[in-house]
């Protein structure tokens, strides 16, 4: 029973996720109502203040999960304990461009309108965050604060994912991890 209710509260919640990422499609948060999102993702007004009490809780939710899996794509080739060099670090190890192809729409949003103002700050500041943990594990370079080249990273990657959307994911997220391993490697001997 408990397993099913699981299950229940999950698709539940999906649905509204999907519902309200429809709606930012469309207008600003701001524009939208509790109405519209239960309205779209099929369900009831009390299921959504079962699980949430504003759109707003909705919304840090959802970015939320995907802020989780940021992480786990960014730390994929490192889940073994061991430290990736460029040198033999390859494009299948590279996942943070699978997922922002898995979550197209999110980034979209966020890249190209007002309407999640201040996750763009929140995701760099992520990107950040977990550039840092690379940057720890080698000696600091002479005369470079591990703290500026971590932010230098975050937002060349962030630039590179920018550009991605503006281009209307042209490329594969393949091509865009071989793009950013060749960047590396050029950067690294130049």
């Amino acid at each position: 029973m408990n397993n099913y209710h699981d299950r229940r509260v999950r698709k539940s919640k999906l649905a509204l996720k999907n519902a309200l990422m429809s709606l930012l499609k469309q207008k600003n948060l701001q524009q939208i109502t509790v109405m519209e999102i239960v309205q779209t993702a099929d369900v009831n007004r009390g299921t959504f203040y079962k699980h949430f009490q504003y759109k707003e809780e909705l919304l840090e939710e959802m970015v939320d999960d995907i802020i989780v899996d940021l992480v786990d794509s960014y730390r994929e080739p490192y889940k073994n304990g061991e430290s990736i060099k460029i040198d033999n670090l390859n494009v299948s190890a590279i996942k943070i461009f699978d997922h922002v192809e898995n979550h197209a729409d999110f980034y979209t949003i966020i890249a190209k309108s007002n309407a999640l103002v201040g996750l763009q700050n929140r995701i760099c500041r992520q990107l950040t965050d977990l550039m840092k943990e690379v940057v720890e594990q080698y000696q600091e370079p002479e005369g470079i604060d591990l703290n500026l080249l971590s932010s230098y990273q975050a937002y060349a990657i962030w630039g590179l994912i920018i550009e991605w959307i503006n281009q209307d994911f042209k490329y594969s997220a393949t091509h865009m991890s071989n793009q950013l391993l060749t960047i590396l490697q050029f950067t690294r001997y130049s």
